[in-house]
């Protein structure tokens, strides 16, 4: 099951079902199952909250995936500072809705078993969201 919702801040508009769908095939591709996922939408103050707490960092990031999964079966809390996702938006020039769908998808790459830790492992992941991105078009959402 994926849920979404927000904690002191605006749900963003993004189309849920067709998301949820497209998250499915990805997990899928990635030769996993879905359990339980929730997005947790925040301000930049909780996910600096966040990052303090459980991963001792001191600054801000778009995303925080905590994991839960058993085996093949993936499960997590994905949070996500939409303030972060704006100010990445507006700095890389791209629009905001591509940052959103590309950060949605990061997570659950995360889930999957894919790092980001070194500049090698990066460029998968880099890869890996370009190929779910394109995918995403098949549900008739403009990224």
């Amino acid at each position: 099951m994926i849920q979404f919702i927000s904690e002191n801040t605006l749900m963003p508009n993004i189309e849920k079902q067709k998301i949820k769908l497209w998250i499915k095939e990805v997990i899928c591709l990635n030769n996993k199952k879905i359990g339980d996922i929730t997005y947790i939408f925040v301000t930049d103050e909780r996910i600096l909250e966040l990052n303090k707490r459980y991963l001792k960092h001191d600054y801000y990031t778009d995303i925080i995936t905590f994991d839960y999964s058993i085996r093949n079966q993936i499960s997590g809390d994905i949070f996500i500072s939409l303030d972060t996702v704006k100010s990445n938006a507006d700095e890389l020039s791209i629009d905001y809705k591509n940052e959103l769908h590309r950060i949605l998808i990061h997570g659950i790459l995360h889930l999957c078993g894919q790092g980001d830790k070194t500049p090698e492992l990066r460029a998968i992941m880099t890869e890996k969201e370009n190929n779910a991105l394109y995918l995403l078009q098949n549900y008739n959402i403009v990224v």
